[in-house]
């Protein structure tokens, strides 16, 4: 797919960002086409990473690294040579079965692509914060106490947790009227916004981390002036997609960018799953 194309599709994506069926009714469809699809483990293979997927993070546990969810090309040929060696070619139980897969691909591909709605949608989750990366982002901080500002769930704080990574989770909880952000805490987080938390931690913390700031809004902006001006030595870790769908324009423009083998590291487990492109950034 060409670069062209592929953005004139993130664009689409992003416009039609909807609020998806209820959750319920996403999973049991998932779970239905993982049946139907069993003999096909092209497909099979990326249900069950979504299935599992949820399992972990309904027990509030960091789920592993998701591979890009989408129906190969050249599934179809797949499915026709595989049915044709069970059915000659005219067989009407190879054509019954032959309609019902390829009327089934369409719906299959949408959820496949609406894994990120869903997690949005149930459990607040904007970034996918998997088991692997915070395992990479707490061999980076080294120990290094950090401050997570918009934390939501908590997800990337209780994960470095875990591992004894000290960190000061913060959020101002304004959205918890609005979705299901901050509303399956993992943590305890402490209710600041992001500049009251810097001005709170600045002089005990050597990084700060931000996750998916809000479309548009110059809160990220804000926060990144405040550091420069007053203690400049701490570097931001930036989680989102540079002038897409997180953040705003002036903090994506002005943002000084680090790039270093740390960083393609802190990125070597941070799933892309979809069309949006979201990456871990180091900012000065």
């Amino acid at each position: 797919m060409n670069s062209k194309k592929l953005n004139q599709l993130r664009k689409q994506a992003r416009k039609t960002h909807k609020k998806q069926p209820d959750p319920e009714s996403y999973m049991e469809e998932i779970r239905r086409y993982d049946q139907m699809f069993q003999d096909f483990p092209q497909i099979t293979f990326l249900t069950h990473n979504i299935l599992a997927s949820d399992r972990l993070i309904a027990k509030d546990l960091l789920p592993q690294s998701l591979p890009m969810l989408e129906i190969p090309d050249n599934f179809q040929d797949v499915l026709f040579q595989t049915l044709l060696k069970k059915y000659p070619l005219g067989d009407p139980r190879g054509d019954q079965l032959w309609d019902t897969y390829s009327t089934a691909l369409p719906r299959l591909d949408k959820l496949l692509r609406s894994y990120r709605d869903y997690l949005e949608d149930h459990y607040g989750m904007w970034a996918y914060i998997s088991a692997p990366f915070v395992k990479d982002l707490a061999a980076f901080l080294n120990g290094a106490p950090a401050l997570e500002v918009m934390a939501g769930n908590g997800l990337i704080s209780a994960g470095l947790k875990e591992l004894d990574q000290p960190v000061f989770a913060t959020d101002s909880q304004d959205w918890t009227q609005e979705n299901e952000t901050g509303k399956h805490a993992l943590t305890l987080i402490e209710p600041l916004d992001a500049l009251q938390a810097w001005q709170k931690y600045q002089h005990q913390v050597k990084y700060v981390i931000i996750s998916w700031s809000p479309d548009k809004l110059p809160i990220d902006w804000q926060l990144l002036q405040a550091m420069r001006a007053t203690n400049p030595a701490v570097r931001l870790i930036c989680i989102g997609e540079k002038f897409g769908s997180s953040g705003s324009h002036q903090f994506w423009q002005h943002a000084k960018y680090i790039e270093n083998e740390a960083v393609k590291t802190l990125n070597r487990h941070f799933s892309h799953f979809d069309l949006i492109h979201d990456q871990v950034y180091l900012i000065h």
